[in-house]
């Protein structure tokens, strides 16, 4: 999807897997191609010694009751009940896609993987400039994520086809003509063949 050459060096650059959790898979159909992309992916990742982290949204307690009575996100948050709550299964990362020992793990509380978590300073602290994302939604935490991380000066790759929405209409036109204004789109092939060229 990208006609300029990619070069990738793995130790400056994170694998983000934003949101892979098992109730928001369960809103797709047929996922099972799309965890089998990103499995694969975060394998490479892996290899190739790029730095690997995990997105998760999940609300305690505390965040609801901290949560702003005006906050659209707030009024949603609390008509899904426990659905999002950080201790049931359904919040869990998808074990298919789960995080090895001493990779990012992050908790969120709104929409993009960085306003309310410590991501940055993680990335920072092991001097990562590049992101690739992939992520359940492409409206929701993909865009939220490429527009904060672009204004924080990362370089930043979308992988299209580990990336989904319920409106494959919206993935497409974000893709093809949203993203490209602040990201590369690339493919998990396109991935594979520039980590494995070096």
């Amino acid at each position: 999807m990208n006609d300029t050459p990619l070069k990738i060096d793995p130790k400056h650059t994170a694998l983000l897997v934003m949101d892979y959790q098992a109730g928001i898979i369960a809103m797709l159909d047929q996922p099972d191609g799309l965890i089998a992309r990103v499995a694969e992916t975060i394998a490479l990742a892996r290899r190739h010694a790029v730095h690997v982290g995990y997105v998760r949204v999940a609300f305690t307690d505390a965040d609801y009751e901290a949560a702003p009575a005006k906050s659209r996100m707030a009024a949603q948050v609390r008509a899904a009940g426990r659905a999002l709550h950080a201790d049931v299964a359904a919040t869990a990362i998808d074990e298919r896609v789960a995080p090895a020992p001493g990779e990012i793990v992050v908790r969120k509380i709104r929409v993009g993987a960085f306003s309310t978590t410590d991501l940055d300073a993680q990335l920072r602290e092991r001097e990562v400039d590049t992101l690739i994302l992939a992520g359940i939604s492409t409206s929701g935490v993909v865009l939220s994520t490429v527009r904060d991380g672009y204004d924080r000066d990362y370089e930043l790759l979308v992988l299209a086809d580990a990336c989904a929405d319920r409106e494959p209409g919206v993935h497409q036109f974000l893709t093809e003509k949203i993203f490209p204004r602040q990201a590369s789109v690339i493919t998990t092939e396109e991935l594979a063949a520039t980590l494995e060229r070096g």
